[in-house]
Formats: C-alpha cells, sequence, structure tokens
C-alpha cells in the first residue's frame, strides 16, 4: 500500500488515482488546507473503488504515527506543503512551518515504522537560478531571497541527512517544472479557487469570463520579455512517480534527485495557446512593477530520468490546456 500525503490536492489525488489504475492500493492524507472532499468523491466516482482517506495534518507525529500503524504501508509519496513562489515572499512563515515541519514529521514517523522507501516531490525552482537546461549537477543556489525555493532547498537537505544516517533507505527527490492539465475524462482536475496561486487558472478565469484579465510581468530578459517556464501535464507527473516507484523497489540504499519537466513557454505564448484553445479572448496587461525577484528561465531536458527511469513527457502544452479547459468548464457546469 501507498501513503499518499496531501492526496487530495490537485497533483496528490491524480498521483493517488494512477496508482489505482496499475493496480496499487492507496491510502491517502490531508489536512484540507488546499482541498476538500469533493475530491475524494471524484476520485472515488473515477476508480470505482473505495479510496482510504484519513484527514490529518502530518505535522501531528502522532497522528501520523497511527495512520502507518493502521495500514500496512510500503512506501510514501510526499505531495503536502505549500508551493506558490510570490505567496511565499508574502507569508515566509507559514512556508518555512508547513514545508519543512511536514518532511520533518513524516521521516520521524518513517523511520518509527520501519517504511523506507520515499518519493518527494520537489520543484525545478529548488536550484535558485534561471536556466533552460538545468541538470541534476547544476549548484543549488542557496542565496536564492525567496522562502518557498529555501524551504525546498532545506527539505532536500533534510532528506540527504536522514539517509545517510539509515542503510534502509530509498529515495527519489523528483524535481517538477510547472503542473498543468487534468485527468482525461474531466471528471479530475484542479479545482480553481477564487484567488488562483497558478498561472493557467487565472487564465481559464478570464476565458470563462470570471475575471476581466491577466496581469503579466513584461520585464524579463526574454524575447518576449515575459518569464520562461517548462510545463508538465499532471499525469506525466503522475507516470513519473510510479517510475519512480517502480526502481525504487529494485534497489538496496540510494537517494537521488531527478528532473522532470516538459515543453518550454513563454507567459506570452501561453496566453495565446488558451485563446487559441478556449476560443476566447484574453486581454492582457502589464503588471506594475515590483522588487519581488523572479526566475527569469526554469526548464530541463529531464535526461537523467530518461536514462535512468525510463521516463519521458508525452503530452505538450495544447493538451494540457484542453484537458484543464474542459474539467474547469465541467465543474463551472456542476458536473
Amino acid at each position: 500500500m501507498i501513503l499518499v500525503t496531501g492526496g487530495l490536492g490537485f497533483i496528490g489525488s491524480h498521483i493517488a488515482l494512477s496508482l489505482m489504475a496499475q493496480g496499487q492500493e492507496v491510502v491517502i492524507v490531508d489536512n484540507l488546507s488546499n482541498a476538500n472532499m469533493q475530491i475524494l468523491q471524484r476520485l472515488e466516482y473515477s476508480s470505482g473503488m473505495f479510496v482510504p482517506f484519513v484527514k490529518v495534518d502530518i505535522r501531528n507525529t502522532p497522528a501520523l504515527n497511527k495512520v502507518f500503524e493502521q495500514y500496512s504501508i510500503e512506501a510514501v509519496v510526499h505531495c503536502a506543503g505549500f508551493k506558490s513562489l510570490h505567496e511565499s515572499a508574502l507569508k515566509p512563515l507559514e512556508y518555512y512551518n508547513d514545508n519543512v515541519s511536514c518532511i520533518m514529521s513524516l521521516l520521524r514517523s518513517m523511520q518509527r515504522t520501519g517504511v523506507r522507501n520515499l518519493v518527494h516531490l520537489s520543484s525545478l525552482a529548488v536550484y535558485g537560478q534561471s536556466s533552460l537546461s538545468l541538470d541534476e549537477d547544476t549548484p543549488i543556489q542557496y542565496n536564492y531571497p525567496n522562502p518557498y525555493v529555501r524551504s525546498q532547498q532545506m527539505i532536500e537537505q533534510i532528506i540527504e541527512d536522514t539517509f545517510v544516517t539509515d542503510s534502509e533507505w530509498k529515495i527519489a527527490i523528483l524535481r517538477l517544472g510547472n503542473i498543468a492539465g487534468a485527468f482525461g475524462n474531466g471528471v479530475l482536475g484542479e479545482m480553481v479557487a477564487p484567488l488562483p496561486k497558478n498561472i493557467l487558472p487565472l487564465v481559464l478565469q478570464v476565458a470563462a469570463e470570471q475575471r476581466d484579465l491577466v496581469e503579466l510581468r513584461q520585464d524579463a530578459d526574454t524575447p518576449d520579455h515575459t518569464v520562461e517556464r517548462s510545463f508538465l501535464h499532471v499525469m506525466d507527473a503522475s507516470r513519473a512517480v510510479i517510475a519512480s516507484l517502480k526502481w525504487l523497489f529494485q534497489q538496496q540504499n540510494v537517494c537521488e534527485a531527478f528532473n522532470i519537466a516538459g515543453e518550454v513557454i513563454s507567459m506570452q505564448q501561453l496566453m495565446a495557446k488558451v485563446a487559441a484553445v478556449t476560443q476566447k479572448n484574453i486581454p492582457i496587461q502589464a503588471a506594475v512593477p515590483t522588487d519581488q525577484l523572479e526566475i527569469t528561465q526554469l526548464a530541463s531536458q529531464s535526461s537523467k530520468a530518461k536514462d535512468v527511469l525510463a521516463w519521458e513527457a508525452q503530452y505538450d502544452v495544447d493538451k494540457m490546456i484542453e484537458d484543464q479547459w474542459l474539467f474547469y468548464q465541467n465543474v463551472l457546469n456542476g458536473q
């Protein structure tokens, strides 16, 4: 059985569904801070199965210990945590408290119960630098002044320090690009908050005429002056997790990081693609200049994942937008 932390969130729910589609049993824990019970209903509808769920904040180690004691867990996929670079600059204490405390509590529970297989979802932002060709040997810039980036750097250091103390640990750290898309049937996807933290849900609100326009920073050193990002379909991310678990189960003692990335596109180009897919006008306005740093380019060729995990992205940005737009329309129509 696989424990998925944050399993009712956008990424976690798709990973859970993908694991079940492979015949794997899962148990989900989530504190519902970025999710709701409707996702559990959609998971059970899509899978046709009962999905064990425990509402728990994984920072509560005694409560998490009970989950490990109740279920025969052989591996953990850690998706829980806060993930917005912009929001973290406004709420640094919340990000450090949530992200760093979560991993420490989780690792303590895993140590206590003898579970030593872990897939941790990190981000390409962990490198703290701009590049379209990041690889796992790229030096991590620990002086990058963003709380989310620093919290992920801390998490990876905590994982590595824990790994060296116990020869039974088997750990894969997946550094993901920007996640988008939805499950193909339009039943499962990202529930869009009134004030989205990610760019694509924000643009889809404009397409759905729930928002007047998109504000874009246009001061980047790129051809169209907007930042460039690697976008990854959520189902490709789920496939990477499954490939990592299969690989881990064949290893003896390992802690490896893998860049997991997809198509590279600028924010200006993303607006044009959303307009083409949705057949809607997407008005753009230049954002008010700010002193907050923004990584200009963030992408990777994912060569190590291809060589070691036999994984590579299958879906392009158009497919991500199509799937996410279908899900969003279904939600707006009460489906």
